[in-house]
């Protein structure tokens, strides 16, 4: 499958994962103040708290770098550069959602664009299973987070409207 040298295979993982958190890093800098602005926040009961979201943004990167890796080594594969396309894509927009809610504080956008940033996701997951199955399985926490982040975002936005425009 792979037919990468090792020493190229080590850079490419290097490099996707690197790329999953720059997406990271770009929403950390929209987020830099996002705790003071959470706590002030009404949230359903439901919600976790604000230390949680950094552990599982970790966990969820790093799984989004060695599932576009995955893709990646497979250079033959059919299909590989649409679905590492679709994933870059959907990287940026998972950046921006950061800059919507918590930069600009616009939570019907941010809400419409975690709608987008869900399907992109789920398109992603469908794209790279059929690249290599694995590399699908590894996105499926994500999806499920993002569906999560959803419903979240829906909830804090209609209970905040004088905060989230």
């Amino acid at each position: 499958m792979a037919d990468y040298p090792v020493r190229t295979q080590a850079v490419g993982l290097i490099g996707w994962l690197l790329v999953s958190f720059a997406a990271a890093t770009a929403g950390g800098i929209a987020s830099a103040g996002a705790g003071d602005f959470y706590r002030q926040l009404d949230r359903p009961d439901w919600a976790p708290p604000g230390w949680l979201f950094g552990p599982v943004w970790t966990v969820l990167y790093a799984l989004q770098g060695v599932s576009a890796w995955l893709v990646w080594r497979d250079r033959h594969a059919g299909g590989r550069r649409t679905a590492l396309g679709a994933f870059l894509a959907q990287l940026a927009v998972n950046a921006l959602w950061s800059w919507l809610f918590f930069a600009w504080r616009q939570g019907g956008l941010a809400f419409g664009e975690v709608l987008l940033l869900f399907a992109m996701v789920g398109f992603t997951v469908a794209l790279f299973w059929r690249v290599r199955p694995l590399a699908g399985a590894l996105l499926l926490p994500y999806l499920l987070w993002v569906g999560f982040a959803t419903a979240l975002t829906y909830s804090i936005w209609q209970r905040n409207p004088h905060l989230l425009g």
